[in-house]
């Protein structure tokens, strides 16, 4: 009997918030614009489960037909340029995804700015590899990442993304880099 005491004023509360808060209202800007950022952040981490797994396709998904990728001073515009800019880095054997065991990435410190079908995002990532059960993890590389992503169809897409590395910089990429100690998509 108690219980049915104590879950009869509950039962009351929810149906309550049902009824005020119908099925097909749209959440206001400020609940929809954290309802983004949390699925930019989730996309930018399924992104990057993909690393390592040869499949340059795989990352058509997330980008716009035109957008730019900047990885250390080597832009690619366009689907067919990224795609071979991720077939390059799978063939080339000082890439830090190619060098045996698991190799995954952690982002930190993301900071997401929402502006309706607009956003900019920014993380610090770094990758970890594992080459075996009985030895420690070795941090492979770490840098920093600056998005512009548009929302199409629903799905968020990296419009213009520019990755810096701050160490651990595959040989193949020495020729284009230069420092950037910080880029802002307000520079351009």
């Amino acid at each position: 009997m108690k219980i049915a005491r104590t879950l009869a004023p509950l039962a009351v509360l929810l149906l309550a918030a049902c009824e005020q808060v119908g099925a097909s209202d749209a959440p206001d800007a400020a609940t929809q614009a954290t309802l983004d950022r949390v699925a930019i952040e989730d996309m930018v981490v399924e992104y990057y489960a993909h690393l390592g797994g040869g499949d340059a396709g795989a990352f058509d998904d997330y980008f716009t037909e035109d957008a730019v990728f900047d990885v250390n001073g080597n832009v690619a515009t366009g689907h067919v340029e990224i795609e071979a800019m991720y077939a390059s880095i799978g063939e080339n054997p000082t890439s830090a995804s190619n060098g045996g065991g698991p190799f995954r990435m952690i982002l930190s410190n993301p900071v997401i700015e929402v502006d309706g079908d607009n956003a900019t995002a920014r993380f610090i990532w770094t990758g970890i590899r594992n080459p075996a059960i009985d030895q420690p993890p070795v941090f492979e590389e770490q840098g920093r990442e600056y998005d512009r992503l548009v929302k199409v169809d629903g799905e968020w897409k990296f419009a213009h993304r520019v990755v810096i590395a701050d160490s651990g910089l595959p040989k193949g990429q020495y020729p284009n880099w230069t420092p950037r100690l910080d880029f802002s998509f307000e520079a351009e």
